[in-house]
């Protein structure tokens, strides 16, 4: 979370707002109240990114700042005006706006009137805030992308608890709810725009999923399975409805009644919603098959497997980041991007997120934060795998890294670093380039 400004400019509360008021939700108690201020400092930050060689920037609108209280029925023309300024200065500097409509941050009042998300008044909700933006900023904007991974706002916000809006107590239905809804709302989204402006503002449109990649954990058939199932309640899960009308087959058989089904209707809208498939993606994971998973969440324990940071010989997977979940295993990202392009007929696809953390620790002197070789090297390495799933004949049109700047990073708030650009949280968000980064982002940018 970069942009700030909570309580200026009319914009209203969201869930995450919210949830981060309560002792216990955030790792160092912190919030996005004020984030890195991008708010106030976006032309700063359009000067960065310049300077760093981008083609393109990537940003989320927050729904609460253009319908404060998201129910679409009177506009925050002040948050219409801040994005015009953003998308106008990145424009002047030759970079593409990439635009997310929906980063995790539902309008607060919406969860608090119908329950949000698990709720299929949502999609009509939605429908017409895409609708405000693609007429307000379409003429500018070319590519969008409806929401930003539907399977964490699922799962940790309406399964584990762990993300806005905090829910856990119907864990085996709500999170599959939740994910019904956004997949019927992106496809709204889609449509509306497909019938009122494609013809005449040329975008596209696209959803951003985080997948992290399965390998079997043996050569057993029954790991090889497990993988497959994992990789299944992941992208399968928003992928499969919308490429081939329904859930896949595994989720059915395991989850019964509990998935919704999709009308005729549903399946006309999902049809043909997705220009270009965006993939986040940061690490890997083997997989091994599990009659009784140890994973505590309903979501995990379902698909009987168990992930493992470890191969069979007791070697690490890769070398590890600063987050717990994080290991550095390049080769991973090849495959998922080889296999999306091979289940869904060789889609367009933007890498949207991929990057690493450091841990914010106040006895690291700030010059080693910015003396970042590790951070380096995990880019080089990933940017090389990207290229060959180039050359083994996926379509991949884009990269974006997470991230351009050290930011609010939800749950774990400013403990982690995951920024291109350092910020300097105690001494006014001072910011400063990392060094090798402007020559590897230069160097690398014609790769994909």
């Amino acid at each position: 979370m970069v942009e700030g400004a909570r309580r200026e400019g009319g914009r209203g509360d969201s869930i995450w707002d919210v949830f981060t008021e309560t002792k216990g939700n955030v790792l160092d108690g912190s919030n996005g109240d004020v984030a890195v201020d991008q708010y106030h400092r976006y032309k700063e930050d359009v000067e960065l990114m310049h300077n760093l060689g981008f083609g393109a920037y990537r940003f989320s609108i927050s729904w609460s700042r253009i319908f404060p209280d998201g129910l679409g029925t009177k506009i925050n023309e002040e948050g219409v005006a801040y994005y015009n300024r953003l998308i106008d200065a990145l424009l002047e500097k030759g970079m593409k706006p990439y635009v997310t409509l929906y980063h995790w941050d539902l309008p607060h009042h919406l969860h608090e009137s119908f329950g949000g998300w698990i709720n299929e008044k949502i999609v009509d909700y939605f429908a017409i805030y895409a609708e405000t933006c693609f007429a307000k900023f379409g003429d500018r904007v070319k590519h969008w992308i409806t929401i930003n991974e539907p399977l964490q706002t699922a799962v940790n916000g309406y399964g584990a608890g762990i993300f806005a809006p905090g829910r856990k107590e119907r864990s085996s239905v709500e999170p599959y709810l939740a994910a019904h809804f956004q997949i019927l709302a992106h496809a709204a989204a889609a449509d509306i725009y497909k019938k009122k402006f494609k013809a005449k503002q040329g975008g596209q449109i696209g959803l951003a999923l985080d997948c992290e990649w399965a390998e079997a954990f043996t050569d057993k058939m029954q790991d090889k399975i497990a993988a497959e199932r994992r990789l299944d309640f992941q992208l399968g899960w928003y992928l499969d409805p919308i490429y081939y009308g329904d859930y896949p087959a595994v989720m059915r058989e395991r989850l019964g009644d509990q998935l919704p089904k999709f009308t005729e209707k549903d399946k006309e809208f999902m049809r043909d919603s997705l220009d270009f498939v965006g993939l986040n993606h940061y690490t890997t994971r083997y997989i091994a098959h599990v009659h009784d998973s140890p994973e505590e969440e309903y979501f995990y324990k379902v698909q009987q497997m168990e992930r493992i940071a470890k191969c069979s010989e007791g070697n690490a997977i890769g070398e590890k980041g600063a987050s717990e979940w994080l290991y550095i295993v390049p080769w991973g990202i090849r495959k998922a991007l080889i296999h999306i392009s091979q289940r869904y007929n060789n889609p367009p696809i933007y890498v949207t997120e991929n990057g690493m953390d450091d841990e914010d620790n106040v006895e690291t002197p700030t010059h080693e934060f910015l003396d970042d070789k590790k951070r380096v090297g995990y880019f080089k390495g990933y940017l090389a795998a990207v290229a060959q799933s180039i050359r083994d004949g996926a379509d991949v049109r884009g990269y974006f890294a997470w991230s351009f700047i050290d930011n609010f990073e939800w749950g774990q708030g400013y403990t982690k670093r995951f920024g291109l650009v350092y910020v300097d949280y105690k001494n006014g968000l001072s910011s400063e380039l990392i060094k090798h980064q402007i020559q590897l982002f230069q160097c690398k940018s014609a790769c994909v």
